[in-house]
C-alpha cells in the first residue's frame, strides 16, 4: 500500500522532552546579566520567569519528565501525522522520497502550543496569575492565549504592528481565548514610547515587543514573562515533534537525509530537529537506519533574505530585546535594534536566533540558507496545489528549500529521503497569498547598512 500518513496512538506519545545541552559538541555560552555583563545566576531571572522554567533552563539532565496534565491538553492534538508527500513527489517527478510533520492540526494551528501549553502550566503552579508575551505574526500570542485560557491564567499580548495590521484574525482568535492584544511599539511602556518618539511609523520588531512585554511583567508583581522562542526551554518543550516523527520513521522503516525548516528564533525547527540532530552528533540512532551514516544526516535552516541572521549575521553576544531588558547571549545575530523590512513572514523577523541553534550553526551540524518572499509563496502554491495545505509564509521558506533539493535529485536521480518541518495554516495569512497573487508582494533586499549600524551598537564583550 502506498502509505500517506503514518500515525501514532495517543499512548505512544513521548513522555519525556529531550534536552540537548549534555549532547553538544561544545557548551553554550553562558547568557549574561544585561546591567552587570556577568553570567546570569538563577535569581536574576526570578523576576520573569516561574523557577521550574529557570531550572529547565541550565539543566544538565537528557530528558525532562513532561507532566501529566500537560500531556492530557497535549492529547487535543497530539500525536501529530507524519505525511509522505506522494503527491508532490509525482507532480515533480522526482525519485526522492518527501516526507513533512504537520503541526496545522492544534487548536492555534501551528507547533507553538507545544510550548505555551507547558509554561503556562509551570506558571499556574507558581501561583502566577498573568502572563505578559510578545507575539510577531501571532502565532505565538494565539498559543499562549489558548494556553493561559486553559490553566485560567490572564494573557497580555504586544504584537508586532505590522503584522497586527496584516493579520487581524490573529488577533481576534487571541481576544476569542480571553487575552488583550496590544500593537507594538505602543504607548503603554517606556521602551514603547522612546521607539514611537524616534519613529511614529515603525512597523515594530520582534525585538521592540520583547522589550515591551518584559517591562510589562517586571513592574506587576502578579505578571510573568513568557517568550516563545529562543530560550532554551522553548526548544526543550517542542523537542516533542521530533521524538515523534522518529517513531513515524521507523513506522516508515524510513530515515531522513536531510531536514528542512523555517527559522526565525528557532522555536519551530529546533522541535523537529534536536532529536535527529542528538544522532548526528553522538553517530548513532535509535532506529534502523538500513546502512545510513547519521553523521552524514544535513540538516538546513531556511530564513528570509531581508533578515539573513544565520547566513549573515556575525556570532556575537547580543541582547535578546531591543531595550535591552533581555539577558545577553551569544547567537547569531543582526543587532538587538535592527528593525527588519516589513515581510509577511512575521515570525521570521527577529535579529538574532536560539542560543542551541546558532551553537549547532558553528560547530557545522547545521547549514543554512536564505529566500526572497515571492520565491516561497510560489514554492508554497507548487506544496498546496499537489498536497492541498495552504501554510504559513514562515514554512513556506522551507517548502522552497525542500522542492528545490528534490529537484536537484531529480537531475541527479538520487533516491533521498526529505523531511521537511511543516509549521502550522496559512489560513490567517491569506492577505499575503492574495497580494501575492496580484503581484503586489515586494522582494526587500538585504538592509546592509542599517544591519551593520545595529551590529555595531551590541554590547563589546571579550569571550
Amino acid at each position: 500500500m502506498n502509505q500517506v500518513k503514518f500515525l501514532l496512538d495517543e499512548e505512544e506519545m513521548p513522555r519525556k522532552w529531550y534536552n540537548i545541552l549534555p549532547d553538544l559538541p561544545s557548551p553554550l555560552d553562558p547568557p549574561l546579566n544585561p546591567q552587570t555583563k556577568e553570567p546570569l545566576k538563577p535569581e536574576d531571572l526570578a523576576p520573569i520567569f516561574p523557577m521550574e522554567l529557570i531550572k529547565q533552563e541550565a539543566s544538565s539532565e537528557s530528558w525532562i519528565p513532561i507532566p501529566e496534565e500537560v500531556q492530557d491538553i497535549y492529547r487535543i492534538w497530539r500525536p501529530t501525522p507524519l505525511y509522505r508527500a506522494r503527491r508532490l513527489e509525482k507532480a515533480l517527478g522526482t525519485p526522492a522520497k518527501l516526507y513533512y510533520n504537520w503541526e496545522g492540526v492544534s487548536p492555534p494551528g501551528s507547533h507553538k502550543p507545544n510550548t505555551a501549553v507547558a509554561q503556562a502550566y509551570y506558571n499556574r503552579e507558581e501561583g502566577v496569575e498573568k502572563i505578559s508575551t510578545e507575539t510577531g505574526a501571532g502565532q505565538w500570542g494565539s498559543a499562549l492565549a489558548f494556553g493561559t485560557m486553559l490553566f485560567g491564567l490572564e494573557c497580555e499580548v504586544f504584537m508586532v504592528r505590522v503584522s497586527y495590521e496584516q493579520k487581524p484574525y490573529r488577533r481576534i482568535l487571541m481576544e476569542t481565548w480571553g487575552a488583550t492584544c496590544h500593537p507594538s511599539p505602543s504607548e503603554l511602556t517606556e521602551a514603547g514610547k522612546a521607539v514611537l518618539k524616534e519613529d511614529p511609523e515603525s512597523p515594530g520588531s520582534l525585538g521592540i515587543a520583547i522589550s515591551e512585554a518584559v517591562e510589562n511583567a517586571v513592574h506587576d508583581d502578579r505578571t510573568k514573562y513568557s517568550l516563545g522562542s529562543v530560550l532554551n526551554h522553548v526548544l526543550l518543550h517542542q523537542t516533542i515533534q521530533g521524538l515523534e516523527c522518529k517513531k513515524q520513521f521507523e513506522m516508515a522503516e524510513d530515515y531522513p537525509d536531510q531536514i528542512f525548516g523555517c527559522t526565525g528564533g528557532g522555536s519551530n525547527f529546533a522541535g523537529l530537529l534536536l532529536p535527529f540532530a542528538g544522532d548526528k552528533i553522538k553517530g548513532k540512532s535509535d532506529i534502523d537506519t538500513q546502512g545510513h551514516d547519521v553523521r552524514e544526516l544535513q540538516i538546513t535552516n531556511c530564513e528570509p533574505a531581508s533578515c539573513p541572521t544565520l547566513t549573515k549575521g556575525p556570532y556575537i553576544y547580543d541582547h535578546g530585546d531591543a531595550a535591552g531588558y533581555a539577558p545577553i547571549v551569544m547567537m547569531h545575530s543582526l543587532g538587538h535594534r535592527f528593525i527588519p523590512p516589513p515581510i509577511h513572514a512575521g515570525g521570521l523577523r527577529y535579529h538574532g536566533d536560539a542560543p542551541i541553534l546558532c551553537k549547532l550553526q558553528e560547530e557545522g551540524v547545521t547549514d543554512a540558507l536564505a529566500f526572497h518572499q515571492n520565491e516561497t509563496f510560489e514554492a508554497a502554491h507548487v506544496f498546496a496545489r499537489a498536497e492541498g495545505f495552504v501554510v504559513a509564509p514562515e514554512t513556506a521558506h522551507a517548502v522552497k528549500a525542500w522542492i528545490d533539493e528534490a529537484l536537484r535529485c531529480k537531475e541527479t536521480g538520487e533516491e533521498k529521503t526529505l523531511l521537511m518541518a511543516n509549521s502550522g495554516h496559512g489560513h490567517f495569512d491569506l492577505a499575503a497569498y492574495d497580494a501575492y497573487h496580484a503581484g503586489k508582494l515586494v522582494d526587500y533586499e538585504y538592509p546592509k547598512e542599517l544591519a551593520e549600524k545595529a551590529i555595531a551598537e551590541a554590547p563589546h564583550i571579550n569571550r
